[in-house]
């Protein structure tokens, strides 16, 4: 278990961009993955991109790859979701995640869950 905290959501027009911010707590995370999940009311929880420590390697929803991407600062134990080319349907509350071992897309297979960080696309 990790403790994490997102920031960076706001209201943005549709083609506009956001940058998510998922810190983490101290202990290291070089075997970690770090997931980022969606879920808009009404609708169930949805992978988006997920990251490796161990190695760097990312996977991305085939429905957010162009536009999303996944980086980090590993000084600060924190990754970021820049959401590019934002529209409507992308309108939900974003949450990390973090799993020990390799990436994955289930959210049941992630035990530490952020707080969340609403983003809103108006048309």
């Amino acid at each position: 278990q990790v403790q994490l905290v997102e920031s960076g959501g706001g209201l943005v027009q549709a083609g506009g961009s956001l940058r998510l911010s998922c810190a983490a707590s101290g202990r290291t995370l070089s075997s970690y993955t770090m997931g980022w999940f969606r879920q808009a009311p009404g609708k169930e929880r949805e992978f988006v991109a997920a990251f490796s420590w161990s190695d760097g390697s990312t996977y991305y929803a085939g429905s957010v790859k162009g536009r999303f991407t996944v980086s980090r600062d590993n000084a600060k134990n924190t990754v970021y979701l820049q959401v590019n080319s934002l529209k409507p349907e992308d309108t939900a509350s974003y949450y990390c995640a973090a799993r020990l071992g390799p990436i994955r897309w289930g959210s049941a297979s992630y035990d530490s869950w952020g707080q969340g960080t609403q983003v809103t696309v108006s048309s």
